[in-house]
């Protein structure tokens, strides 16, 4: 994604130079006027694909430009118009006015929409980075989240609910206001926020440098990807941002895609341009998704090169002056090739892990302290059916050492004295056997210790505890 000031997207850049040396279903169910065959967005709905640019609402009024972006694209990402410092600038004072623009620009030419971002670093107002309390940057967060996806419900095709999360050169998360005071746990909790703002639209993590199958920051958030599809958080697509240098991609993009695309989710390919364009560049980049069944579109970050944020390099594909370069007719020329698309356009569901032979029944707990601070902690747990499935569950247990639940997500929890009751919010009732939820609170402790429970009971029957 491109922000506003770039001192750390020219960082990632180099990185990925040196690393260099279309869709059914849709959420916004419009009527679509017939593109020209031999345009773009027409050759990759042919596959059931989309191809789509990033666009300012500035520029709309410009005729060359939005001339282009009708007559090319299916598919519309803003650039910057619903990044938080734009549509909460302040807390509680939401601004959709320039988003909004662009919607209807997409709704009066049969365009569809991603939504670009919810959760980012970058582009954040100074009063969301300046929280340092972890129970009010979780409501900042999740209420952030809720009232941007219902503002745009049934309009939007794919968030990327949660964007660059990830360290350069690391398997580990990046230091953020939400890592640092949240911890691990709040991509998680987006992603579960998110689904229950807008069951419909598909949830997207997006990142750069993660095109190089054997890179630590690729594996990193595939590994993230593979748990979270076992463990049931809802995760239907991972953006490949592909801001590629003039060598392209690298040699193991397809195999990246497609292993990405086995975990069960939709690859995207969705800020892609190339220095210098060159045309094989551009044909093989288009050709490793095409090549896969599940690689549901390509959006490219901008329509001319006098509109990209790299435009010294003259990424995109077409001129200054709207003019198609040679780039343009390979692009063209590979989304011919290829399979068709596989997925449904909708939501995927996450698959029930595979069950655990259910012997005489019980459950299987894992708590986890993830982050603790004077009089303070955060604790995520995951609860895993061993018996019969059940279509509503309510796990109890007993504090030792005096802890108070403070504020918890993905589960109603309620203490009396020691007792702690936590039952299933609206959409993580069902457990198939052998099938996982997991949710997370904050707490208080007093005692100087903050031992960790071992009497777990699910629906009435006890659980061990790992």
């Amino acid at each position: 994604m491109k922000p506003l000031i770039q001192p750390r997207r020219v960082r990632a850049l180099v990185s990925v130079l040196s690393a260099a040396a279309a869709v059914a279903g849709a959420a916004l169910l419009v009527p679509r006027p017939a593109q020209a065959a031999g345009t773009l967005g027409a050759q990759a709905a042919a596959s059931g694909r989309y191809f789509g640019t990033a666009v300012a609402a500035g520029r709309l009024g410009d005729s060359t430009y939005s001339t282009i972006l009708d007559r090319e694209f299916n598919m519309i990402t803003p650039e910057n118009e619903m990044k938080w410092d734009t549509t909460e600038p302040s807390r509680g004072s939401f601004n959709f006015g320039p988003a909004d623009q662009i919607v209807g620009h997409a709704l009066a030419h049969g365009q569809r929409m991603r939504g670009h971002t919810l959760v980012w670093h970058n582009q954040l107002p100074g009063w969301v980075s300046g929280i340092g309390d972890a129970n009010t940057l979780r409501s900042v967060m999740d209420n952030h989240i809720t009232t941007e996806m219902t503002h745009f419900k049934g309009k939007i095709y794919a968030w990327d609910v949660v964007n660059e999360a990830f360290a350069d050169g690391s398997t580990q998360h990046r230091g953020s206001v939400f890592q640092n005071v949240l911890g691990n746990g709040f991509i998680e909790e987006a992603f579960r926020t998110a689904r229950a703002a807008d069951p419909n639209a598909k949830l997207c993590y997006n990142d750069y440098n993660i095109e190089n199958w054997t890179d630590a920051k690729t594996q990193g958030v595939y590994a993230m990807v593979k748990d979270f599809k076992a463990r049931g958080v809802p995760i239907d697509c991972v953006g490949f941002q592909s801001h590629f240098g003039s060598g392209g991609p690298p040699a193991s993009f397809q195999t990246t895609l497609s292993n990405f695309a086995a975990l069960g989710v939709d690859v995207q390919l969705t800020e892609l341009d190339i220095a210098q364009a060159p045309a094989t560049a551009y044909s093989n980049t288009v050709k490793a998704c095409v090549n896969i069944a599940r690689c549901a579109g390509i959006t490219v970050w901008g329509i001319r090169d006098s509109d990209s944020w790299r435009s010294g390099e003259n990424p995109l594909l077409f001129d200054g002056g709207g003019n198609k370069k040679p780039a343009y007719d390979a692009a063209l020329s590979a989304l011919a090739g290829g399979v068709p698309y596989g997925g449904d356009g909708s939501p995927t569901p996450t698959p029930t892990p595979t069950p655990t032979p259910p012997g005489n029944g019980g459950c299987s707990v894992k708590y986890t302290i993830s982050s603790q601070w004077g009089g303070g902690f955060g604790a995520n747990v995951s609860v895993t059916n061993l018996g019969d499935p059940v279509s509503s569950w309510t796990l109890t247990w007993s504090f030792g050492a005096g802890q108070q639940v403070t504020q918890a997500w993905n589960a109603a929890v309620t203490q009396n004295g020691s007792a702690v009751t936590a039952k299933n919010v609206s959409y993580n009732g069902s457990l198939a056997t052998g099938g996982s939820t997991s949710f997370g609170f904050n707490g208080s402790w007093n005692n100087g210790s903050n031992p960790v429970p071992s009497n777990f009971v699910l629906n009435g029957t006890a659980c061990t505890t790992g």
